[in-house]
């Protein structure tokens, strides 16, 4: 076992350990399946589930679901956590809940709906129930919906030497903290102390005098992106989360504001190509299909626009046939550098590095870029375009329009999700089609509107 622990997860959780899982599921042996799964993580065990079929899914449940923990249900992805509860005889299911932090249990009721809803907030002991209850009264997606309910405080008077005797004389401590939060009588925190100062200062030190530098709070209102950017920005370990009066409510810790980090990324990718959030790679097909078919829709609007720019020159492109053969150079070249600057700018609003303060500035550089890459592949494109056809005026429409059409991409890029953000809107979403069908409408423009002018 050891060993095996000691492996990388790609070593322990490879395609033929997969293979052996299910043959020994097929099999009905489940001391089998024991031996194949005790050594993986909890993390692991959750991907192996999300990779298998459903059918393979719930025959391991039925076999293996004695061994589910809440460990292993807090891994699950959303994708289906909800399939997996409902496998899960209902004593496992309470057994598995009531290992999970408060923050965990909130997670998993924000996929559950109906009788396993009611099942999961019945496994919970009273005080817990209250505490899950109260997070699931905030906002979906704000901090208090994310964090833990579990703290370790302290008065504010305290020295070193009554926090470890605290610490030691306890039973309710939670199984990960980071930091001993002190509090005034009000409740409202004043400071924290990472446990490393508390074991290595004398006992008459006073809590205070060794607090950290990089204290904050968070309001339980606050959304979870801002939760993100606070952790990333500050480098923190845990943050404590506050109500409207600066009473102390909860904690945050690094692995649940690196998990919305991820999210937020995931989601952000998802939106730029056109694919809702909530996609998950075990949805089945008509649900993948109801989540993409929209945005096709959108696209496919959007293309008939450039469709309806095209048709206004058909008599140009019928009397010079070879423009036809150089429209998708402009179509590609600008749909390119548009997803150039549309990637960077949604990256750094995301990470409030895109500011109004220093939006001009950027703008200002894509300019530049759009206009030097135009000058060139106008160069190269003209060029070649010359050499080719033997016609000088064909590549200089070509060179022309890719000048403008790299310019606009540039520009759009940038442009666009900065206005959507300014608006109230995520940067991310659905950027990508406004800003590739601006720039095939200016593209298509550019480039038949110069032919129209210098060659006929």
């Amino acid at each position: 076992m050891a060993d095996d622990l000691a492996q990388t997860v790609d070593e322990v959780l490879d395609q033929d350990r997969v293979d052996a899982v299910l043959a020994a599921v097929v099999a009905g042996d489940r001391g089998a399946v024991d031996s194949l799964l005790e050594p993986l993580h909890a993390a692991d065990i959750a991907d192996l589930l999300e990779q298998i079929g459903p059918g393979d899914r719930r025959a391991l449940l039925r076999l293996w679901s004695h061994e589910i923990d809440g460990e292993i249900l807090s891994e699950i992805s959303e994708g289906i956590r909800e399939e997996v509860v409902e496998a899960l005889p209902r004593e496992v299911l309470v057994g598995a809940v009531r290992d999970l932090e408060t923050d965990d249990v909130v997670d998993l009721l924000e996929d559950l709906e109906g009788p396993q809803k009611d099942i999961v907030l019945d496994a919970l002991a009273a005080a817990d129930r209250v505490a899950v209850e109260q997070a699931m009264a905030y906002p979906e997606g704000s901090a208090g919906r994310l964090m833990q309910r579990e703290t370790v405080v302290a008065p504010d008077h305290w020295t070193v030497g009554e926090a470890i005797d605290f610490l030691r004389k306890s039973t309710t401590l939670p199984d990960q903290f980071y930091h001993v939060i002190l509090v005034d009588p009000r409740m409202v925190p004043v400071g924290y102390v990472t446990l490393g100062r508390v074991l290595s200062s004398g006992r008459d030190v006073a809590l205070k005098a060794i607090t950290e530098d990089s204290f904050r709070t968070i309001a339980a209102t606050d959304a979870e992106d801002n939760v993100a950017y606070v952790f990333n920005q500050y480098h923190l370990i845990s943050c404590p989360v506050v109500d409207g009066g600066g009473r102390l409510v909860g904690v945050i810790t690094i692995d649940d504001a690196m998990t919305v980090l991820s999210e937020e990324h995931g989601e952000d990718m998802l939106l730029l190509a056109g694919v809702d959030e909530e996609s998950a790679i075990t949805d089945g097909v008509w649900e993948t299909v109801k989540l993409r078919l929209p945005w096709l829709i959108v696209a496919l609007v959007t293309a008939n626009i450039a469709a309806l720019v095209i048709a206004q020159f058909e008599a140009v492109i019928a009397k010079i046939v070879v423009l036809a053969a150089l429209m998708p150079v402009v179509a590609s070249m600008g749909g390119n550098a548009a997803t150039q600057s549309l990637t960077v700018a949604v990256r750094a609003l995301a990470t409030r590095d895109l500011t109004g303060s220093n939006a001009g500035r950027v703008v200002g550089r894509e300019l530049a870029v759009g206009l030097i890459n135009g000058l060139v592949f106008a160069a190269v494109m003209g060029g070649a375009a010359w050499g080719l056809f033997g016609a000088p005026m064909i590549g200089a429409v070509i060179a022309l329009a890719l000048v403008i059409t790299l310019v606009v991409a540039a520009l759009a890029g940038v442009m666009v999700p900065l206005l959507l953000n300014r608006l109230g809107f995520d940067p991310a979403l659905s950027s990508g089609t406004f800003v590739i069908t601006l720039t095939d409408v200016v593209g298509f423009l550019a480039f038949l509107g110069l032919a129209t002018v210098m060659l006929t």
